[in-house]
């Protein structure tokens, strides 16, 4: 399922227009991230956690030439699915 296809999807169980669940879309999106850009975390109870991981910074190797590298550290978003989520597809 793509971004379109979820929209149309929420729009058509909360008995909306395609328009309004796409403007609700991007608030939630637009919530997250600002959250996530403050190291914060969204916990929606039964669904997830939205969060961001510290990566820190490791020496690599560069799979074509073979050469060692350095991977500077970075912060990445990660998410845990909640039991309830979970449980409903098993």
């Amino acid at each position: 399922m793509n971004k379109t296809e979820l929209i149309q999807e929420i729009a058509d169980k909360a008995d909306g227009s395609k328009s309004e669940a796409q403007r609700f879309f991007e608030a939630f999106e637009d919530v997250v991230t600002s959250a996530l850009k403050k190291d914060d975390q969204v916990q929606i109870t039964g669904f997830g956690k939205f969060y961001v991981q510290k990566r820190e910074a490791r020496e690599g190797v560069n799979p074509q030439t073979k050469e060692k590298m350095k991977i500077p550290a970075s912060k990445v978003p990660k998410f845990t699915a909640g039991n309830a989520l979970k449980d409903s597809i098993k």
